[in-house]
């Protein structure tokens, strides 16, 4: 038996952020991260039409990229003074990822961070509260997902939650939220949605509800990721609606190991001055991962199809053929993306550059440790290919220097 799951609403479409005004409860807390938000009117708008729904609002600011256990830990705490009857997260995945954890601590107070991070292990939720989920960018999807990444300063590693529990009650995809991204952003977070969306396709918990899903978000993104990021209004819109699809399609036939490997690298090199951007982490692994996963025959059948609905090959052509064109598309993309290769020559502000921030002998010095932790990430086990520790290592020096996968 398998099981498919959705917020039980998707607002979306211009105008879809008023749905707001028919919710009903008595308290809303609003989660939300930088000034963004505010600068462009969609917190006032939010506030409003709760208040119009007759709700008492709090806000909780200030949820930073990358969400520490710390702020999950401050948001829960302001929760169970605030007692809401609705959570509402506004933003990219970090404000919306956080205030899921936030959630699950302010149903259980006495569950740990660790406890949260047992894999589908969660209590039931939906006892205090109801969340929704607005998403400000087009990438992560956290607004249709059972999936909530956390970073754990302390140790430098990124953690997925995951459960069906954190599922949102209700997603307002709006594309009037995603017309205020900058440029960079909008290159990492459509890479992101990419990844979902051929991991999805290749895990190894696909199924019928989740291949159509997949495949039309690939569509989408290959013809509308780039005239966006150039600044095709339109364009943004629709990958607005395509991240979403691909979230749909994760969250339910679950990811692989290039997410494995970017929760694993993200913060791993802080202590040298930046984060490797999820999206742009993904972007550099998945053309490894996926030379890596075509030597597993199901696998290699299946980038085939990819590539035959993508249209970039002879649909004559050999499966190992059409790996190799899906790889060189993906280069492609990020050669126009303005993302880089590998993360020898990823820089500090996540741009090519000849000499990157993370030094090669301090890379090869936490190789094993961050191979091992990707190993046992929640992302690993629905991989095609389960990578030794050996695998692993290698497959991580060739997302460092840009070298083939022969493995």
């Amino acid at each position: 038996m398998a099981r498919f799951t959705l917020p039980r609403d998707i607002y979306h479409g211009e105008g879809a952020l008023e749905a707001l005004k028919t919710f009903e409860g008595s308290k809303a807390m609003i989660c939300v991260g930088g000034g963004s938000m505010k600068r462009f009117g969609f917190l006032d708008k939010v506030e409003a039409y709760l208040k119009e729904a007759g709700m008492e609002v709090e806000l909780f600011e200030g949820i930073e990229p990358d969400p520490s256990v710390d702020t999950v830990m401050k948001g829960a705490e302001a929760m169970l003074k605030f007692q809401p009857d609705w959570i509402i997260a506004i933003g990219g995945g970090s404000p919306i990822d956080a205030a899921k954890a936030m959630w699950i601590k302010y149903e259980y107070p006495d569950i740990t961070f660790e406890e949260m991070c047992k894999v589908f292990g969660i209590p039931k939720l939906r006892r205090k509260a109801h969340f929704c989920a607005i998403s400000s960018t087009s990438g992560t999807a956290t607004e249709v997902t059972a999936f909530s990444i956390i970073t754990d300063y302390n140790k430098g590693i990124k953690y997925p939650i995951a459960d069906f529990e954190i599922t949102p009650d209700v997603a307002i995809v709006d594309p009037e939220l995603a017309k205020t991204m900058p440029p960079k952003l909008v290159a990492h977070t459509g890479m992101d949605a990419m990844t979902h969306a051929v991991e999805a396709y290749v895990s190894t918990a696909n199924c019928d509800y989740t291949d159509p899903l997949a495949i039309h978000a690939i569509e989408m993104i290959m013809k509308d990721l780039v005239p966006s990021y150039n600044g095709d209004m339109d364009a943004r819109g629709r990958m607005h609606n395509a991240q979403c699809l691909a979230g749909m399609a994760f969250t339910n036939a679950l990811l692989g190991i290039v997410h494995s490997m970017a929760h694993k690298t993200g913060a791993a090199f802080a202590d040298y001055g930046a984060h490797i951007i999820h999206g742009a982490a993904n972007a550099m692994y998945l053309p490894k991962v996926i030379a890596f996963n075509a030597k597993d025959e199901t696998a290699k059948k299946r980038y085939g199809v990819i590539v035959d609905y993508m249209g970039i090959c002879d649909k004559a052509a050999s499966d190992d053929d059409k790996v190799k064109a899906l790889i060189e598309f993906l280069r492609g993309m990020n050669d126009q993306l303005n993302i880089p290769h590998c993360i020898r020559n990823y820089g500090v502000d996540s741009y090519p550059t000849e000499s990157g921030f993370v030094p090669e002998d301090v890379f090869l010095e936490r190789l094993p440790e961050i191979a091992a932790n990707a190993i046992l990430d929640a992302c690993t086990g629905s991989n095609p290919r389960i990578p030794t520790q050996e695998e692993m290592e290698k497959l991580l020096k060739c997302c460092y220097y840009d070298t083939e996968v022969d493995f």
